[in-house]
């Protein structure tokens, strides 16, 4: 996890070294002072002063030594006139251009051109090999992306084999959180090779750092070299090509330490600008440097107010350093326009420094926010770390709230930094002990998954067992009952689940399908048997109902045993149709002069009839008899009561007509009993 105050530090430090002051807006760069004394500076050197970043050494230019070459000479003497065309001649024939180059921040390198190899295609022990070979082949200087590009490849193949691994052990029947990754058998060997080559590296570097304090003190003594020019009583021409020469090997040293180029150039600058000065060539030259020097900082002050639109307030922070650095390079500019262009150069910077802190201000209280929306996570996650759970239901939701919560934490950003890794520690604990809980839960609940199978597994082999059965009303009941017990049962586990359900459907469907093409072959009959029964229908509508009703009982029970025998119709009119054959045969029930107790049993097994003709018949009839069972005990209930009531009754006045009312509705009782019991000895003999 980043360190966000270090960053913050990191981002105000500049390339050149030096630190943005953010508590003065009008100091854009603060390093070490210049150091030449202040008597070796010329009195035309103390305006340059007011600025501290306008010391920059003239250039010559092409242009500048034909402007130079053209001018007049009666200043100097007339033996230093003479050199000092030859020297410009000279110049101008060999098309000098003298210009100084910034040094740059490190060294360059040319690495060898060789055929690049794709490293993806590579496997792990190639990669050691590729590596161990380029560090003992090849300078540690020229390899550092080609050891970067190694370590991303060889750790990416890893991480691939490890998710592989992963992959096939839960594909295997393993759980997620069991996996454990198995260790490297390469990695001691690479982790060895790049400890060397980090070895190497910081040998480089100690040699680089010794090779810039070395060059630190060449630059220093060239500067005593141009310092003693001035001294110098020899021809102009001469001492311009001592001049030009210093200038050579200065150009040739490399880089020196970070911490002394601002002090080194400005000493430089000074000293070259002196020697200009004394000379009596400089103010001609430096006009024209001058006048280009402000051209190029007025382009970086408009560049800097530009950066005052960039959106991303580091990165137009850190383009300002480079801008900075690129005006302590251009050198000073004219007299007149120093303070006015040092001011806007110094505004844009004010105010994107004054930016730069808002920022980081606004930073600040945004990762107190996040920090108190992560709090409120970890209430959350807490919370459900300690309520009850005892369903995988529960479990399954409650998993789902707290992966939600992970999902949201993390779309939030950091928290304050002494406040990041508490909060984030909080959390994964909660996190850790939810799951912990969790797997504790299913340490149990596969015990009961393993029962639950074997629960289905057993009716998965009863299912089997009558799925080529031919007796389809029972057959179908039977299955009806095992489904409903198959629903009654728990859970097992996800990875039989499917198998298991699918091996007691298909055995449902076997015997279900064989029952619905049985009953579509005999769908042709049920058009017969429909003109059949309509046909039974009009017979008992025309039946005459006469004086001797034991026959006429006897010919409506034989057109009972007709219907009973014709079989089945469409479905689509087998409602119909037996509605108006009830309606026929009750109603000559109806006109039979048999008492009412024999007409109801009669109407009572013609309704028994109907209810065996459709699905769950069975079923329905022994909710009929329960029923009646229910009915029977209250009748007989209320007889008790009532006989008990006739010996209170016989105190009253009016005691007899009462005791035989009461009479009467148990004698009425007693026969609806008899009519229960018959009909409940009927529905018992059809389950025989």
């Amino acid at each position: 996890m980043s360190d966000l105050n270090s960053s913050v530090r990191d981002e105000q430090i500049s390339d050149s070294g030096g630190i943005i002051d953010n508590t003065d807006p009008l100091t854009p760069l603060a390093g070490k002072p210049a150091k030449p004394a202040a008597d070796e500076k010329s009195a035309d050197s103390d305006n340059h002063a007011a600025d501290p970043l306008e010391d920059a050494e003239p250039l010559v230019k092409k242009e500048e030594v034909e402007l130079l070459a053209s001018m007049k000479a009666g200043d100097l003497p007339d033996h230093e006139a003479e050199e000092f065309h030859e020297f410009f001649e000279e110049i101008e024939d060999n098309q000098v251009v003298d210009h100084i180059e910034p040094q740059s921040e490190e060294p360059v390198f040319e690495e060898k051109e060789e055929e690049p190899v794709n490293l993806s295609l590579l496997g792990k022990v190639e990669l050691i090999a590729l590596l161990g070979e380029l560090l003992s082949s090849r300078p540690v200087e020229t390899i550092i992306n080609d050891v970067e590009n190694i370590k991303i490849n060889y750790y990416k193949k890893h991480k691939a084999e490890v998710e592989r691994m992963r992959k096939a052990f839960v594909e295997q029947g393993g759980e997620l959180e069991d996996f454990k990754v198995m260790d490297d058998p390469y990695e001691n060997e690479i982790k060895e090779l790049l400890r060397k080559y980090r070895d190497l590296k910081a040998d480089f570097n100690k040699i680089q750092d010794e090779n810039k304090h070395r060059n630190l003190e060449e630059k220093y003594k060239i500067i005593e070299e141009i310092k003693e020019l001035i001294k110098n009583k020899e021809s102009i021409n001469r001492t311009f090509q001592e001049f030009r020469e210093l200038q050579k090997k200065w150009r040739a040293l490399g880089p020196v330490p970070q911490q002394n180029v601002k002090d080194l150039w400005e000493t430089y600058h000074h000293h070259v600008e002196a020697f200009y000065d004394y000379i009596r060539i400089n103010q001609e030259l430096r006009d024209l440097d001058l006048k280009k020097n402000l051209e190029s900082k007025i382009h970086l002050c408009e560049k800097a107010e530009e950066l005052l639109l960039e959106s991303n307030v580091v990165e137009a922070f850190r383009i300002l350093q480079d801008l900075h650095d690129q005006w302590r390079e251009i050198g000073p500019v004219p007299a007149e326009m120093r303070i006015e262009i040092w001011n806007r150069f110094k505004e844009a910077t004010s105010k994107i420094n004054r930016k730069h802190q808002e920022h980081f201000v606004d930073l600040k209280n945004e990762q107190k926010q996040n920090l108190d929306t992560k709090t409120a996570l970890c209430e959350k996650a807490e919370e459900l770390c300690n309520m009850e759970i005892s369903s995988n239901k529960d479990w399954t939701n409650r998993s789902r709230e707290l992966m939600e919560l992970q999902k949201v934490w993390k779309t939030i950003g950091f928290a304050p930094k002494k406040d990041n890794t508490k909060i984030y520690k909080r959390f994964r604990d909660a996190c850790d002990a939810f799951f912990n809980r969790k797997r504790e839960f299913y340490g149990v609940f596969k015990e009961e998954q393993s029962n639950n199978l074997q629960l289905k597994i057993d009716l998965c082999i009863q299912a089997e067992a009558l799925r080529e059965s031919n007796e389809w009303k029972k057959t179908t009941e039977e299955l009806i009952a095992l489904q409903q017990r198959w629903k009654e049962i728990g859970p097992v586990h996800h990875k039989q689940s499917e198998k298991v359900w699918k091996r007691f459907r298909s055995a449902c469907d076997t015997f279900f399908e064989r029952k619905a093409k049985h009953f579509s072959e005999i769908d042709n009959s049920f058009g017969s048997n429909l003109q059949k029964k309509t046909e039974l229908i009009k017979q008992i509508e025309d039946f005459a109902i006469n004086e001797n009703a034991e026959e006429c009982l006897m010919k409506l029970k034989d057109f009972q045993r007709q219907w009973a025998e014709i079989g089945f119709v469409p479905l689509k009119n087998k409602d119909e149709i037996q509605e108006k054959y009830r309606e026929a045969i009750n109603r000559k029930f109806d006109d039979l002069r048999i008492d009412d107790s024999h007409r109801n049993i009669l109407k009572f097994k013609t309704k028994l009839e109907d209810f065996l003709e459709k699905p769950n018949g069975m079923q329905r009839i022994r909710q009929e008899r329960e029923k009646y069972i229910t009915r029977l005990k209250q009748l007989e209930n209320d007889i008790v009561l009532w006989e008990n009531n006739i010996g209170f009754f016989a105190r009253s006045r009016n005691a007899e007509s009462v005791i035989k009312d009461v009479e009467s509705k148990i004698e009425n009782t007693k026969k609806d009993i008899e009519m229960l019991n018959r009909k409940i000895s009927m529905i018992d003999d059809l389950d025989e």
